[in-house]
């Protein structure tokens, strides 16, 4: 039975994250810059049916998220998903791969955000791309060094942000619309053929704004009582993400005609203008919302290569701890280079599908990992007494990656 690695020696991450903090810092990562930009991409893919895309999507990634409070619950450690895979088929090389593509996801993903962030910025500030997009990657890695608690904080308080943009939309939408509650079930059940090829299209972007709860997984080290509060704030993270998408997708719909929507750069501040806001207000927000996606994933990445490390499968450089900040600053300068580096020299085509594709094969392994432990338990006679799902949570979750990756592939096969 493969067995996690001692603790080293030296400093250790430290404890401080609650329910609440972790739940604001999964609510975070999960409503990004994503849900800004992305709606009117999901329009354009699904139609009319493109909340039925967010909630496809949500069940998606509500399968899977399942499988995660369960695996963080029985392994409480940085690096999560590379420790699952490698504890359950006790292959080492096979941790290492799905390690490694967690951090080139996040890395990929906040190199885009944070070029999408320095777009929003110059609608503000006139300054040049690279000028804005150094600033903002250095002073976001310095953040993410200085302190766990300093960064989730951060983020928390640019997640509250992020939802007052979605409520005030939400909120603007139903003081502007009359019989609302008419027109929302109208775009609920829509007339018409039902795009099965655009609604799957629709469904791996919207994936895509759910991506991050699973990042919660990897700063179990830095958290009060792991495996109650991991499962508790996966769950509420899930659920804030798909009322809040679900409601600002039918909202759009409702407000803006869809092919406005479908070619809008800032649907979400389109959406708000239509009803007699000032779009600008959502231009700082969506900017703010790329900072905190970046951020996000800034912790994310470095605890991973931190993991990997303390695993004995990257060098042990990487799994070193600040004594004065208590985080793996080494780790993050790592993550941070690499972000820097790409968002300046890299034009990154589709990278909301290629995430979406790269974190589908993540969730597959993970729920396969799930269901051979569970095999496990039962060919020994025990039972885990925390956190446990039903057998077929897991094999539903796997069952499902698994087929909107091979579909994904497929699509881009077919061209």
């Amino acid at each position: 039975m493969i067995t996690t690695p001692p603790k080293p020696d030296g400093p250790t991450l430290k404890r401080t994250l609650g329910p609440v903090m972790l739940t604001l810092y999964g609510v975070g990562t999960t409503i990004g810059a994503g849900i800004y930009v992305l709606i009117g991409e999901v329009a354009a893919s699904a139609g009319v049916w493109a909340p039925h895309a967010f909630l496809l999507a949500s069940v998606v990634a509500g399968l899977t998220a399942l499988s995660f409070a369960e695996l963080a619950a029985r392994y409480p450690k940085s690096a999560g998903e590379a420790l699952y895979v490698r504890t359950a088929f006790g292959r080492p090389a096979l941790g290492l791969v799905v390690g490694l593509a967690v951090v080139s996801a996040g890395i990929i993903s906040a190199a885009a955000v944070v070029v999408g962030g320095a777009g929003y910025l110059r609608t503000l500030v006139d300054l040049p791309a690279w000028l804005l997009i150094t600033v903002l990657v250095m002073s976001l890695g310095g953040i993410a060094a200085w302190g766990i608690r300093e960064s989730v904080a951060a983020a928390a308080a640019l997640t509250l942000i992020e939802i007052g943009g979605l409520a005030l939309v939400i909120g603007a939408g139903v003081d502007h619309t009359p019989e609302l509650a008419t027109k929302a079930l109208a775009t609920l059940l829509p007339s018409g053929p039902l795009p099965v090829v655009g609604l799957f299209a629709g469904t791996i972007l919207a994936f895509y704004a759910f991506i991050g709860f699973e990042d919660m997984v990897n700063v179990a080290e830095e958290v009060h009582r792991p495996g109650r509060t991991i499962p508790i704030a996966i769950v509420t993270t899930l659920i804030v993400a798909s009322v809040l998408y679900l409601g600002a997708a039918i909202l759009a719909l409702v407000i803006v005609p869809l092919d406005d929507l479908a070619g809008a750069p800032a649907p979400l501040a389109l959406v708000y203008e239509r009803t007699g806001g000032d779009p600008r207000v959502l231009g700082v927000i969506g900017a703010l919302a790329t900072v905190n996606g970046v951020l996000v994933q800034m912790v994310m990445g470095a605890r991973v290569l931190f993991g990997l490390a303390n695993q004995d499968a990257l060098p042990a450089v990487l799994g070193r701890v600040s004594p004065v900040t208590r985080t793996p600053v080494l780790a993050t300068a790592l993550v941070t280079s690499l972000i820097l580096a790409l968002a300046l020299f890299l034009p990154i085509a589709e990278l909301a599908r290629l995430t979406s594709a790269i974190t589908l094969a993540i969730f597959a392994a993970c729920n396969l990992a799930l269901m051979r432990l569970h095999a496990r338990d039962r060919a020994a006679g025990e039972v885990w007494r925390g956190f446990r799902l039903p057998r077929f949570v897991p094999i539903l979750g796997a069952l499902v990656s698994l087929g909107m990756l091979a579909l994904e592939v497929a699509r881009r096969v077919g061209g």
